[in-house]
């Protein structure tokens, strides 16, 4: 999920060194100074990258506060829309081949590149955010993405005025399933009479789903009209579009997906109808990397992030949620001990 406020234009590669700085139409960020010794860490964002308020901006944490605790030089790299399968396999080379270590992959999009740069770089430590990498020395980092999502669906139950509510992925993909899976869940276990409706926004590898406000604007108000009062996005920069579209609807709430929406300065305007956002603590994951290579013992395999570890979350600005948070942990309290299981398909 990844907001599109910043998604990165292509630009014309004019010379072979600028296509090996910039991995082909990315935006780069890099700190000033190499001195010998220091740590480096590397960056390979999904589109929309550094600022946009959601996935990406929650990986971008954890690399802050790993560079000011570790003192590290970093350098980060935004995909672009429409690539290929090449120009992530580049942007991660150019990292590896910069010294950069760790290397981390934001994105399950970058699954198949850093298995095969990982490869080809056995010494390099590589991170993969929502995917599981093949490669020995990658830290597959995920999510139970369907508990956070069951808590939304709880939330959403609780505060529709008619049990209409409404679930937009920004793609029909595994991943994004997962959050309609456990917000559906969520919704008819507290409220059997319940209807949702769910809706994405693209399919298979057209991934314009993840960066396409005025589709997430128009699928919302396409529920709004259908008589619901309370949608979830999980769609990335899309998401903008639903929440402004809901904040348009009087009594409406919309939950954001993976940072805090209601801290977005770019939706500070809607703020008082963001009930929640369903938050993946990616900058946790990141950091744990960035500190397991500092120290010296790599973090390696998968590394599974659950509600019970506090990977996932809903946040409580505005405190739109503090009438029904004995509820709400109720059921955190079921899915921790095993009580409740939630599903990951619809």
């Amino acid at each position: 999920m990844r907001r599109v406020s910043k998604i990165t234009a292509a630009c014309t590669v004019t010379a072979a060194l600028a296509f090996t700085a910039t991995a082909c139409g990315e935006s780069s960020t890099e700190s000033s100074g190499s001195d010998k010794g220091k740590m480096k860490i590397g960056m390979a964002y999904d589109v929309g990258g550094r600022g946009d308020n959601s996935f990406n901006d929650s990986a971008a944490r954890g690399l802050d506060k790993a560079k000011s605790e570790f003192g590290a030089e970093t350098k980060e790299l935004t995909a672009k829309t429409g690539e290929t399968p090449a120009d992530r396999e580049q942007r991660l080379e150019s990292l590896a081949e910069g010294g950069y270590n760790p290397v981390v992959a934001v994105g399950f999009a970058y699954k198949d590149a850093v298995d095969k740069i990982a490869a080809k770089y056995p010494k390099v430590n590589f991170g993969l955010v929502d995917s599981v990498a093949s490669a020995k020395n990658v830290d597959s980092i995920v999510f139970t993405e369907e508990q956070g999502s069951y808590l939304a669906g709880v939330a959403a139950a609780l505060k529709s005025k008619d049990g209409q509510v409404g679930f937009i992925g920004g793609v029909d993909l595994p991943l994004i399933k997962k959050f309609a899976a456990g917000f559906q869940q969520g919704v008819m276990e507290t409220n059997p009479k319940a209807k949702v409706q769910i809706q994405y926004l693209s399919t298979g590898s057209d991934l314009s789903g993840f960066g396409s406000p005025d589709k997430g604007m128009a699928a919302a108000k396409g529920m709004l009209d259908k008589g619901a009062d309370v949608i979830f996005a999980a769609a990335g920069g899309s998401g903008a579009g639903s929440i402004e579209a809901v904040a348009g609807k009087k009594g409406a709430w919309s939950i954001g997906v993976d940072s805090d929406q209601a801290l977005d300065p770019s939706l500070s305007k809607y703020k008082d109808t963001i009930m929640t956002s369903v938050v993946k603590n990616v900058d946790g994951g990141v950091y744990d990397l960035v500190k397991s290579v500092k120290d010296g013992k790599p973090l390696t395999g998968t590394q599974t992030y659950t509600l019970a570890k506090d990977g996932v979350s809903l946040t409580t600005t505005g405190d739109h949620i503090k009438d029904i948070q004995t509820k709400l942990d109720e059921a955190k309290k079921k899915i921790a001990d095993g009580t409740i299981k939630v599903k990951t398909t619809t």
